[in-house]
């Protein structure tokens, strides 16, 4: 088996429209969470999202892809594109389109590369606009665009990255609900592992902020109807549902002797993935189920219960799964359950659903790396079966082993588990 290590990492969130100001601002303890401006959310009584703000796709795309595809694809396309200049594998800053612009791109790098990316909506907003109520109108003849179908398919983020990078290796899109960027991870993970050579882009996109997203999660019950900044309050007694939030994250993953010899930087080693069923629900979350991928992932690692130092949360700010996620991790580390810290960056960025696992994993490499946990916002009054050690302000911590959660509707379970780097 072969060391699995991640090597460039790029991001679009609520947050920040790179990864370091996003990773900057979950520091800083700063929300991008706000009223809907997508849309008139007036009538909802779900008014709040995190948005993306002042991105601009033309910088990774041309005005007619962005027009043929859905948000999703242009927020992988410009996530792909950063991780891809962070870890090396492109010769050029980002924010140039790279399809036009051969000079800069390193065949000898991508083109047997892969890319796996993951996604729960896929193109949904596209979707709701051509089939909107002045589409269906009887005096409006309506058009279909001929690009509606494959720009809205799930696999579209992976198949468009793969293009716009000249990837021609391994293609895989993955949807399984929220769990689906940390899987896109898991599996790029369990690749490298087994022995595929090249590097894997691998993570999660989503743009899923349109009427029918909205109230589709809102009428389930799962919404935040807060309507201000601390809507998202993972663990807090007061906690009534998420925020619904778009962006994506994408890491490159290598070989960990193949990224030794290109000398490029480290920011850690995923050494475990579990992932698990609950059989039990459509919506209800199963600490079993939770606890059980926890325990897969540790086992995978080879490691035992009271090495793991970290716990970034799923922590979506849901009565049930708040509860669940607890209860699974005493499940599973016992009276050490009660010494881990613990953060969930929902409460910074929203649930950006498939983008949030691997935007999670990302900031637990880099804080493993720099020795900082950022904190949980808005956790006021400790909801009393949520009594494990949340961090509420940036602290200092010294880990060599970290765990990230995500878990979905239909009861899909996906555990990561990381190693501190050094060289």
């Amino acid at each position: 088996m072969y060391r699995v290590v991640v090597t460039g990492i790029g991001a679009v969130s609520p947050i920040g429209n790179s990864f370091l100001e996003s990773w900057n601002a979950a520091k800083a303890g700063i929300s991008g969470i706000d009223r809907i401006r997508r849309f008139d959310a007036s009538p909802l009584p779900w008014k709040v999202a995190g948005e993306l703000k002042q991105f601009d796709a033309e910088q990774y795309l041309s005005r007619k892809e962005i027009h043929r595809l859905d948000p999703f694809v242009h927020y992988a396309v410009a996530a792909a594109v950063m991780a891809a200049n962070d870890a090396g594998l492109i010769r050029q800053d980002p924010g140039l389109r790279v399809q036009h612009s051969e000079k800069h791109m390193r065949p000898e790098l991508l083109s047997s590369a892969g890319v796996i990316i993951g996604s729960s909506r896929g193109g949904i907003s596209t979707i709701e606009k051509a089939f909107s109520a002045d589409h269906q109108a009887s005096n409006v003849k309506r058009h279909v665009s001929p690009y509606l179908m494959p720009a809205t398919t799930i696999s579209m983020a992976s198949s468009y990255v793969g293009q716009t990078l000249g990837i021609k290796g391994y293609c895989l899109g993955i949807s399984s609900a929220c769990a689906s960027g940390t899987s896109a991870i898991g599996e790029a993970y369990r690749l490298i592992k087994s022995g595929y050579k090249n590097p894997v882009l691998c993570g999660g996109a989503e743009a899923p902020i349109c009427r029918i997203g909205i109230e589709g999660y809102g009428i389930s019950g799962a919404l935040s109807k807060g309507n201000n900044p601390s809507a998202s309050r993972p663990f807090d007694r007061t906690r009534d549902g998420f925020v619904l939030s778009e962006g994506a994250c994408i890491l490159v993953l290598e070989e960990y002797e193949s990224a030794v010899q290109k000398g490029i930087e480290i920011y850690g080693e995923i050494i475990g993935y579990g992932n698990t069923m609950d059989a039990f629900h459509q919506t209800r979350p199963s600490a079993e189920g939770e606890a059980r991928a926890m325990a897969t992932a540790i086992g995978d690692a080879g490691l035992q219960q009271e090495d793991i130092g970290f716990i970034s949360a799923h922590g979506t700010s849901t009565p049930l799964g708040d509860k669940a996620e607890t209860g699974a991790i005493k499940t599973i580390l016992g009276k050490h359950a009660y010494r881990v810290p613990i953060t969930s960056a929902k409460s910074s960025t929203g649930h950006m659903l498939a983008a949030s696992g691997s935007l999670e994993a990302a900031f637990t490499l880099v804080g493993m790396k720099e020795g900082l946990i950022p904190p949980t916002l808005h956790l006021k009054e400790k909801d009393p079966e949520c009594d494990l050690d949340y961090v509420t302000e940036l602290r200092r911590a010294e880990i060599e082993y970290a765990m990230s959660n995500s878990f979905g509707f239909g009861g899909v379970n996906a555990v990561l588990l990381f190693r501190r780097y050094e060289a």
